[in-house]
């Protein structure tokens, strides 16, 4: 499970003003900590399927997620897979 310190620093390093925590950039970046947090989890433990599967469904809505931003904002959508490390 993520950090509430982790949490805010994913939020911060792409809320667009103080109040933002649910815009899609923000949503991504937040998935990206779930998605590295329980990456790590897999690999000490090979046979959590259940696991797995929630990995994949967070990988899947953050692919979804960008593919929103990059249609609203492709300059958006590559500033924020630089900032988070994401391949295209």
């Amino acid at each position: 499970m993520i950090t509430s310190e982790k949490k805010s620093e994913a939020i911060k390093s792409l809320q667009a003003n103080t109040n933002d925590t649910g815009s899609p950039e923000v949503q991504v970046a937040i998935l990206t900590e779930r998605i590295k947090e329980l990456t790590e989890h897999l690999s000490n433990n090979k046979h959590d399927f259940m696991a797995r599967r929630g990995l994949l469904q967070m990988v899947g809505k953050r692919r979804r997620l960008l593919r929103y931003v990059a249609a609203k904002d492709s300059d958006k959508y590559l500033e924020v897979i630089k900032k988070l490390g994401i391949r295209r």
